[in-house]
């Protein structure tokens, strides 16, 4: 006997729908999740060997694959580019708060003289800007 079940395009819309519905049950639950991060952290492991296998089965390579140019255009300028706006809005005290340690490290550098255009001494500024940025994202 066959399985009877509705549509796929029915089964989607009530998905989007009963998701839609939803957010206030979605923010109630993340307001009465404990800490995350302590177990999250005990599970390094289990992401090391699940990232580990992903890649033996090459599932990157695969998803990109599967999902294509032409899916990632129409979901980033449709849902993403509605959504870009209220993300970077509700991102702007942690963008703040994360930029500013390479702020200062920037104000920080004192840069020998720039020499003409092509001047081997501006690469130089260049790669000091870097060291040092690169010295702060890695402790170093």
């Amino acid at each position: 006997m066959a399985i009877q079940m509705k549509d796929t395009a029915t089964i989607a819309r009530k998905f989007a729908s009963r998701a839609a519905a939803a957010s206030p049950e979605y923010k109630a639950g993340v307001d009465a999740t404990p800490d995350w991060a302590g177990p999250t952290q005990a599970a390094a492991p289990n992401y090391e060997q699940g990232v580990t296998a992903a890649i033996g089965r090459q599932a990157f390579q695969r998803g990109v694959a599967a999902a294509g140019t032409v899916k990632w255009k129409e979901k980033a300028s449709g849902v993403g580019a509605t959504r870009y706006p209220q993300g970077v809005g509700g991102a702007e005290p942690a963008y703040a708060a994360g930029f500013d340690k390479f702020a200062n490290v920037i104000k920080g550098i004192s840069l020998s003289p720039r020499g003409p255009k092509g001047a081997p001494q501006n690469l130089q500024r260049v790669s000091d800007v870097a060291t040092a940025l690169h010295r702060a994202k890695t402790g170093q």
